[in-house]
């Protein structure tokens, strides 16, 4: 049935007797290996009686969602060789690995990546004994399973990944179930949208089936319990044509996911067709499946009287006290045999030959798509010479430059030479974050309706712009994962919407890097500009650097934080960024015209070690210094130079050393991150016994986390953002955290014994500037010309 009234998909009943009982076998042979790999510790051919030493001693997974996956599989399964299809599947509901590990194992994709779990019966159980065991692998589809690209464990993100996956993959087919407990997410909801920005020229097809099982762990689900004609309008608005395929009798399901299988594939060919041979321009609808099915649909109908099937009691595990309670062990026994084993695997526990028959061969099996190891086609970027994009810098702090500006236009050149393996995401603010120049060479794509008053809207392109922080993350997610790069532009305070996200990209990559058949992927790239220290017109809300610190609670060997000074150290950062790979790289850098502080060499020498002092800016001569200022991000790189020049001024005797750093990692000790300097080095820099005045970007109590053990760490005083902000001028915020020069001068005072009594009356010098500079932004509304027009002095 047609979900849209008064049509039937053409094809219907194209099943034959025999296929449907071949595609039925499958489905009950990936049920089988399902249930057992929940239950079964031995005996998983139930050769004999099921016992209970037989039973795991702790029964962990999810059964309600794994028969839908299964039957959507074997579905699937057969319209790839029908149609010779190059196809992924995404599976969005949060535990159904069961399913994915069953399939790849049929498909002996499984055996292949892990021989000892070989395609007979030692194999089986070794296959039922790892599943949710110690040491072996988890309840959801994750990294260790053949044929994924998708974390199941944290709902929302499927159909993002989606079509981050389809997009610049002409060939490619994603299909994606959707849960109907993930569809009430906000992330799904809004993923819908997605196919406004899916070019039918040079994107591939997502089909998403939207699974219909009725219950959450223990609520219905709101898709669910909506009236047809409810769902239909919805679906219908979000711009697909929906097919209904609803039922309990396998028969008559099999046929009807067959002729709408075969509808939705045909209506794909067809406005792929329109667009690219015919030059059809309009939007199509796409279409998607709705698909229907009891709750633990084959499963269990009754346990101690309640009912399980088409319930929500069938979530988990239906029968829970199998090893101490005969009934429930005869239930599951009964339950196992229903799939009737003995005629789906042969005495040696293998798969028949026509189970074997009914997969794809070689890499047309979902489980062994290479798109599904993304990093097997991986090729490196063709990026131009950054140093081209320089900026003349012939003494130090006398001339500025926008420096995501100066980005954008190397990113300009990156988008030109990589068409259709490079894309940048962002939540609206490409132009605002200054990296307008791209649009030199593209459009941002949108499907949707285009007006003579849009600018750089075309139906394709390689920036993809929605408000919404997490399609954006989603997309970009997909499209590395099948093997591409990107770039993630972002507000600094508004990428927090993505943390959960981040943390599972991040884990995903953690575990591959012990996973020796998945190949590295390019690393997802965060460029944060509009930050804290520069977002004085936006106020408060838009005033957070908090990112960094959720970025550095993951594994070490994972991830990198970058705070460039100026513009071309922002370049050099930005390449080596582009060009590294299975990293999280998280860049920060300001919008706004900056003092430019090294030419490109310097910059590049100084990216490149990522730490190091600026010896033009500093008075100790080489030789021991009396304090130790350091700096990391833009704005704190500024206070402090600014502070240096005073302290010269005010103490020409002290001796000054001025430490920037660029890769925030370095703080650590090596043992801590590959990144991390050897006690030797750091102490070398900061000294072990003087004072230091660090400077930060961020929330001051990370740099004390990063240096806690080192053995400077109880002369280290931090100073950055306070969590106090507001609608006021640049130089008023960082006087509000007391990140300003004067302040830094003061921290120099308090700290450095050697200055002895004379300096109070200097000490209160400093206290009066700053009243005097608050005093004159809330009488004229900017800042004072010598702090907006302070140049480093030569």
């Amino acid at each position: 049935m047609n979900l849209r009234r008064g049509a039937t998909p053409r094809g219907s009943g194209v099943l034959s007797d025999d296929e449907t009982r071949e595609i039925d076998a499958y489905w009950r042979a990936a049920n089988y290996l399902s249930v057992g790999q929940i239950y079964l510790l031995d005996n998983p051919l139930l050769r004999e009686p099921l016992q209970p030493h037989h039973i795991k001693p702790r029964l962990l997974g999810h059964w309600g969602t794994t028969p839908g996956l299964n039957f959507c599989y074997a579905h699937l399964n057969r319209v790839i060789k029908a149609r010779d299809l190059d196809m992924i599947y995404v599976m969005g509901p949060g535990h159904g690995g069961p399913a994915a590990v069953a399939n790849a194992w049929l498909e002996g994709t499984y055996s292949e990546v892990y021989p000892d779990v070989s395609l007979d019966a030692a194999g089986m159980r070794r296959l039922f004994r790892q599943f949710s065991f110690p040491g072996g692998v988890p309840s959801h589809v994750a990294p260790e399973t053949p044929g994924s690209i998708h974390e199941g464990g944290e709902l929302g993100y499927s159909l993002a990944h989606a079509y981050g996956a389809a997009f610049d993959n002409p060939d490619l087919v994603v299909a994606c179930i959707v849960g109907d407990g993930e569809a009430e997410t906000g992330p799904l909801a809004a993923s819908w949208h997605s196919n406004k920005f899916l070019d039918p020229v040079k994107d591939g097809a997502v089909l998403p089936i939207l699974h219909l099982n009725g219950y959450k762990i223990a609520n219905p689900t709101v898709l669910a319990r909506i009236p047809e004609e409810e769902l239909a309008q919805l679906l219908d608005g979000y711009g697909y044509r929906p097919y209904l395929v609803g039922g309990d009798d396998p028969a008559s399901m099999h046929r009807k996911m067959a002729a709408a299988l075969d509808q939705a594939l045909d209506e794909i060919a067809d406005i792929q067709r329109g667009a690219r041979e015919e030059g059809l321009t309009e939007r199509r609808r796409w279409p998607m499946i709705v698909l229907r099915t009891p709750k633990g649909w084959t499963g269990p109908k009754e346990v101690d009287g309640l009912p399980v099937e088409g319930t929500w009691r069938s979530h988990q595990v239906p029968l829970a006290g199998v090893r101490d309670d005969a009934e429930h062990l005869a239930l599951l026994e009964q339950w196992l045999r229903s799939y009737r084993p003995d005629e789906l695997f042969t005495d040696d526990g293998r798969p028949v030959e026509a189970l074997r028959a009914m997969a794809p061969e070689g890499e047309r099996r979902m489980s062994a798509n290479p798109h599904a190891n993304g990093g097997s086609l991986l090729k490196p970027l063709a990026l131009p010479d950054f140093r081209d994009h320089a900026v003349p810098v012939d003494k130090p702090g006398t001339t500025t430059s926008a420096p995501t500006r100066v980005l954008g236009t190397f990113l300009r050149d990156v988008v030109k030479a990589n068409p259709s393996t490079f894309r940048i995401m962002g939540a609206d603010e490409t132009a605002s974050n200054r990296l307008g120049d791209v649009f030199d060479v593209t459009d941002r794509v949108f499907q949707g309706e285009r007006l003579a008053t849009d600018e750089h809207q075309g139906p394709s392109g390689q920036v993809i712009e929605v408000l919404s922080e997490h399609l954006c993350q989603g997309w970009l997610e997909g499209y590395l994962l099948t093997g591409r790069h990107g770039l993630f532009n972002s507000y600094e305070a508004f990428i927090h919407i993505v943390d959960a996200m981040f943390n599972q990209h991040a884990k995903w990559l953690k575990v591959t890097r012990d996973l020796p058949w998945r190949r590295p992927i390019a690393s997802l790239n965060y460029l944060l500009s509009s930050h804290v220290w520069r977002q004085d017109h936006n106020g408060f809300t838009h005033q957070d650097p908090g990112f960094l610190d959720v970025v550095l609670n993951k594994k070490p060997e994972i991830v990198r934080v970058y705070l460039p000074p100026d513009a071309n150290t922002l370049l050099s950062v930005g390449d080596h960024c582009l060009r590294s790979q299975d990293y999280v790289n998280v860049i920060v850098a300001g919008k706004q015209p900056a003092l430019d502080w090294l030419p490109m060499d310097a910059a590049i020498a100084h990216a490149t070690r990522g730490i190091g002092i600026w010896e033009w800016a500093s008075t100790d001569g080489g030789a021991d210094p009396d304090v130790v200022l350091a700096c990391a991000g833009d704005i704190p790189t500024l206070e402090t130079l600014a502070a240096t020049d005073l302290l010269r001024q005010l103490f020409p005797e002290l001796r000054v050393r001025v430490v920037n750093v660029v890769d925030l990692m370095r703080l650590q000790p090596s043992s801590e991150h590959p990144h991390g300097m050897p006690d030797r080095d750091y102490d070398a820099l900061f000294t072990t016994d003087k004072p230091v005045i660090f400077a930060f970007h961020g929330y001051p109590y990370l740099i004390h986390r990063l240096t806690y053990r080192r053995a400077g760490h109880p002369n280290l005083h931090v100073r950055g953002y306070k969590e106090e902000g507001t609608t006021t001028t640049p130089f008023d915020m960082v006087m509000l955290n007391d990140l300003d020069r004067f302040h830094l001068v003061m921290d120099v005072i308090d700290r450095v014994p050697s200055l002895g009594g004379r300096v109070a009356h200097i000490r209160q010098r400093m206290a009066d500037e700053r009243l005097r500079l608050r005093a004159h932004t809330r009488e004229h509304g900017e800042d004072a010309p010598e702090v907006s027009g302070w140049t480093w002095p030569h």
